[in-house]
């Protein structure tokens, strides 16, 4: 074989594994996204229905986003080290490094919630607030999904969209976090059941925020730029007052 076809078949081989690196790097991002939208539905599914085995799932599945993550780290690091990777590639590799941790947060925060099974069941949850808190991991969820679809589409203007959204699941999180002050002001009987269900609704809400990360990173990955204006983050809940009855 002539030495130019050698170097060429070596350079194309070269091209060939460093873009099976980079696909590897998608391909996980894309799994573990999955099991821990997985994970959410599950464990408000579980708390609701006092379903213990599901519980145990959620909790147990929180290994393989931790693994997950440990793996896409590791092979972002050797791929910066071997390919010295510019522009583009570079920021792909750094924003799964990003998205990866607020995926394993998502984990975590899908794990909290059904670790509070047990605590929640058989005090007589009200079903208003029950309703309340399906009603916020159904739009969590799907900021988690369109994000990834985001993601996998590569699409700015998607992940813009679901960044915009991010102040509606704020303000249910802040009508919320009301009711459960009232119950609680109305009958102390009520006051351990709220406050596990506060602590999951705040869990569901800090998942919007880890599905607002994500897109913030897909846009810098997509653009090579930050988005140009900030998102409020202010906690509304600070301000709430409850008058008793």
């Amino acid at each position: 074989m002539p030495e130019e076809s050698k170097v060429s078949a070596a350079s194309a081989h070269t091209v060939s594994s460093y873009d099976e690196e980079l696909q590897y790097l998608v391909r996980r991002i894309s799994e573990m996204g999955g099991v821990a939208e997985r994970m959410v539905e599950q464990s408000v599914h579980a708390l609701v229905n006092s379903d213990h085995s599901l519980s145990q799932k959620v909790i147990s599945d929180d290994l393989l986003v931790d693994e997950a993550e440990r793996q896409i780290d590791e092979k972002a690091v050797l791929i910066i080290a071997r390919r010295q990777p510019m522009a583009s590639d570079l920021r792909d590799i750094i924003g799964s490094i990003r998205i990866a941790a607020d995926l394993e947060r998502i984990g975590d925060m899908a794990k909290n919630i059904a670790k509070r099974v047990i605590a929640v069941e058989g005090l007589g949850q009200p079903k208003k607030l029950v309703r309340g808190l399906e009603h916020l991991t159904e739009l969590a969820l799907n900021q988690l999904k369109d994000v990834l679809d985001a993601y996998s589409n590569r699409s700015p203007e998607a992940a813009s969209i679901v960044r915009e959204r991010d102040e509606e699941i704020d303000a249910i999180y802040t009508s919320l976090f009301r009711e459960l002050l009232t119950y609680m002001m109305e009958d102390p009987r009520n006051i351990t059941a709220c406050t596990h269900l506060l602590f999951c609704a705040k869990n569901i809400e800090r998942i919007g925020d880890h599905a607002t990360n994500i897109a913030e990173s897909i846009y810098y990955m997509t653009t090579g730029t930050q988005p140009d204006n900030e998102r409020p983050k202010d906690d509304e809940t600070a301000s709430v007052s409850v008058s008793a009855k």
